[in-house]
C-alpha cells in the first residue's frame, strides 16, 4: 500500500523559511513532487524531482524553493525560502505509480506577520 506522510508546515513571517518533508512507503523510487492548494482555487504544481534527481519548478517559486530527495530513505523535501503571503496554502506531496496518483494528507503553510 502506497502511503505518503508530510511534515514541516507551520506559521512563518514573510521572508522566512520552512522545510517540508515527505516520507513515502509501499513504493520504490519514482518521481515525486509537491503541489499546493488554496480553497476555491485550482491546485498549483510547485516542484517535481525525478528518480534520477532532475528537478522542475513552477514559475511562482523558481529561485526560492528547492526540491530534493533521499533515495535511501525514500523521502522528498521542499526547502522554501523568502516566503511570501501568497505562498499560504495547504501543501501536498504526491507521486504517480502504476498510473495512479497518490497524495499525502497535506500540511498547512501560513505566511503572515
Amino acid at each position: 500500500q502506497v502511503q505518503l506522510v508530510e511534515s514541516g508546515g507551520g506559521l512563518v513571517q514573510p521572508g522566512g523559511s520552512l522545510r517540508l518533508a515527505c516520507a513515502a512507503s509501499g513504493v520504490s523510487v519514482v518521481a515525486m513532487g509537491w503541489f499546493r492548494q488554496v480553497p476555491g482555487k485550482q491546485r498549483e504544481l510547485i516542484a517535481v524531482i525525478s528518480s534520477d534527481g532532475d528537478e522542475v519548478y513552477g514559475s511562482s517559486v523558481k529561485g526560492r524553493f528547492t526540491i530534493s530527495r533521499d533515495t535511501d530513505t525514500n523521502k522528498a523535501y521542499l526547502e522554501m525560502n523568502n516566503l511570501k503571503p501568497d505562498d499560504t496554502a495547504t501543501y501536498y506531496c504526491y507521486l504517480a505509480y502504476n498510473h495512479v496518483e497518490y497524495r499525502g494528507q497535506g500540511t498547512q503553510v501560513t505566511v503572515s506577520s
